[in-house]
C-alpha cells in the first residue's frame, strides 16, 4: 500500500517577511487572501494535520482544514533566545553563533534545537506517517518541509539550508515502507505564491 503525504507550507506573515523567528505571528492580510483563494486547489485526504504554530493554523483554517489535528511533532525548530528576533540583529549581535549555526548542523547556539535534532525528530514523525495508506495533508512551517525533504532523500543535514520553500506551495510525498520519493514546490492554484 502506498502511502502519500502532502505538506503545505504556511501561508507569509509580517514575520516571515521582515526574515523574524516565528514569534508566534499570525498570518497577514495578504497571506488569508492567497490562502482563501487556495482553499479549492487542497485534494481531499483521509487524514488532515497542522502544526500547532499560530500561522500554521490560520493557514489551514482559510484554507478549509478547520478540523486539522495539531501535531505536537510538526511544531517548527525551536530557536529558544532567539525567537522573535530578525535574522540581521542576531547577525549583529552574535555573527560567530549565526556562522556556526549555518555550517554546523549539531550546533544550537541559541540554546533551542540543532538543525540535525530537527531533522531526526521530523523523520520521527515521517516515520509513523509511512504505514497510514491514503492521502495526509499536512500545513507545516517552511523548516518542516525542508526537513522533511531532507530525511525522505537521505540527504545531509548540511542540504537543510539549500531547500526553498515559498508560502503556500504543496511538497507530495509518497511511498512504502519508508522509502519516499519527492516532488517539491506546486504552488497551490489560485494561491498566486511567489
Amino acid at each position: 500500500m502506498t502511502s502519500r503525504v502532502i505538506l503545505i507550507s504556511a501561508a507569509s506573515s509580517e514575520a516571515l517577511r521582515q526574515a523574524r523567528f516565528d514569534d508566534g505571528c499570525p498570518v497577514d492580510a495578504a497571506g488569508l487572501r492567497r490562502a482563501r483563494a487556495a482553499a479549492g486547489a487542497v485534494p481531499g485526504a483521509e487524514r488532515r494535520w497542522v502544526s500547532p504554530g499560530v500561522r500554521c493554523r490560520d493557514t489551514a483554517d482559510a484554507l478549509g482544514l478547520a478540523a486539522a489535528v495539531e501535531v505536537p511533532e510538526l511544531t517548527g525548530l525551536d530557536v529558544g533566545r532567539w525567537r522573535g528576533a530578525t535574522l540581521d540583529e542576531v547577525s549583529a549581535k552574535e555573527p560567530d553563533s549565526v556562522a556556526r549555526w549555518l555550517t554546523d548542523p549539531e550546533s544550537a547556539p541559541h540554546d533551542g534545537e540543532s538543525v540535525r535534532d530537527f531533522c531526526d525528530r521530523i523523520a520521527r514523525w515521517l516515520d509513523t506517517a509511512a504505514p497510514l495508506t491514503g492521502r495526509s495533508v499536512a500545513v507545516v512551517e517552511p523548516e518542516v518541509v525542508r526537513a522533511t525533504v531532507v530525511r525522505a532523500l537521505g540527504a545531509p543535514e548540511s542540504a537543510f539550508w539549500r531547500v526553498d520553500v515559498p508560502p503556500l506551495t504543496a511538497t507530495e510525498l509518497s511511498g512504502r515502507s519508508g522509502r519516499w520519493n519527492v516532488r517539491t514546490g506546486r504552488p497551490l492554484e489560485g494561491s498566486d505564491a511567489d
